[in-house]
């Protein structure tokens, strides 16, 4: 059993708030978390997935609520049944007042977008969020071995913990199925399943690119405006991420259209038919692939607050990843695949823009040494950790 960073913040913020909310993509591990965190407390599971358990709720939720104030409730696939979040406000205000105010529920959920505005609007200071996403390097391990796994087979945890490579690519695969066939035509209005498999494919092909709605659009057939909503509602799902270019003035011409990356990089090689490390080195994304997968691990472990973008010029001036950590200051992440890696000059012209308080190049190494102007060289997971208890 891989115990999740998460699991002390969950329960810090059950002990000190009324409802909290655990979001990441479905098969993420929040079902396995919930339980654990359930042991030697008095809880009370339901599944909304499960007609028995919605039908408990379906005439007054309230009303069966109430009745396990003084236990912890776990509801699970909660955006399922969003009108109970209404409920769960006049319930948290009751139990309160009953002297009933931390540790009420714990709310799962498999979308962002219904539950995080949901709740936001219902539950205002009731409740706190908590994002999570696949394993990442400081809960697998930190050998090159543990690394390289990692970053072929994803972070979900019945993938990266398959028998084998086989094993692992075809459970992505079903995994893309699934959600192509059953959860995005559960979550709104119906989009072609052939459609957003290719966008999806497409943004594979493109890991870590510029986005280029138009001509994304164009290869699809649909408009631009149609290719946006699309991607919105990946990034919903939590199965992509936009990462924003930095904003401070530096008085040059930044580049002013996001970066965008597949969250988990597993997925991008099962789109791309890529089943293991060997296919994995010859592939053209094999770059592309490695940056997405140091932004994702170095966001999971990021301190709260952490501010993330990407730095980049007209001229050519470029840092990868770019972190304002709450009280440590700006971080410039140059990420680099290989073992001799040679930050290019526009790195160091970028880092003169901005004057980042620290300097790294990741790699694929596990040594650490310095380089010029003041930059280091690290592996992934000794930032990771780095960066982890910078919180």
């Amino acid at each position: 059993m891989i115990v999740r960073r998460s699991l002390p913040l969950i329960n810090e913020a059950i002990g000190r708030q009324a409802a909290v909310a655990l979001i990441g993509p479905r098969q993420i591990g929040k079902t396995t978390t919930a339980f654990q965190l359930c042991e030697g407390r008095p809880s009370v599971y339901l599944d909304l997935e499960s007609n028995e358990d919605r039908r408990k709720l379906a005439d007054d939720p309230a009303l069966f609520l109430q009745q396990h104030e003084d236990r912890l409730v776990v509801l699970d696939e909660i955006h399922r049944v969003p009108e109970l979040f209404a409920s769960l406000r006049g319930i948290i205000d009751k139990g309160r007042r009953r002297g009933h105010r931390t540790g009420r529920f714990l709310l799962l959920g498999s979308a962002s977008m219904d539950l995080l505005r949901q709740s936001s609007e219902s539950l205002a200071g009731r409740i706190t969020h908590i994002d999570m996403g696949p394993f990442n390097v400081l809960e697998t391990g930190d050998k090159n071995a543990d690394v390289t796994q990692l970053w072929v087979r994803g972070g979900f945890p019945d993938c990266y913990l398959a028998a084998d490579d086989r094993a692992s690519f075809a459970w992505r695969k079903d995994f893309i199925r699934t959600y192509l066939e059953r959860e995005i035509p559960m979550l709104g209005p119906r989009i072609p399943a052939e459609t957003l498999e290719r966008l999806w494919t497409m943004l594979a092909h493109n890991q870590g690119c510029l986005l280029n709605a138009s001509r994304l659009a164009g290869a699809l057939m649909v408009s631009a405006q149609t290719t946006t909503r699309y991607i919105d509602l990946l990034v919903d799902l939590l199965l992509v991420r936009r990462l924003q270019p930095y904003h401070h003035n530096t008085g040059k011409r930044i580049v002013k259209s996001p970066k965008v990356y597949l969250r988990d990089s597993g997925l991008v090689h099962a789109l791309l038919g890529i089943p293991d490390f060997n296919a994995l080195a010859g592939h053209p994304v094999v770059g592309g692939s490695w940056e997405g997968f140091v932004v994702e691990n170095l966001l999971a472990v990021a301190p709260e607050r952490t501010m993330a973008s990407f730095y980049r010029t007209g001229a050519g001036a470029e840092i990868d990843l770019v972190l304002e950590v709450p009280g440590r200051g700006t971080w410039a992440i140059e990420i680099k695949r290989g073992l001799a890696p040679r930050p290019e000059k526009g790195f160091y012209i970028a880092c003169e823009d901005i004057q980042p308080a620290r300097r790294f190049v990741v790699y694929s190494g596990q040594d650490r040494y310095p380089i010029r102007d003041g930059a280091e060289v690290i592996g992934l997971p000794e930032l990771a950790a780095e960066l982890g208890a910078a919180g």
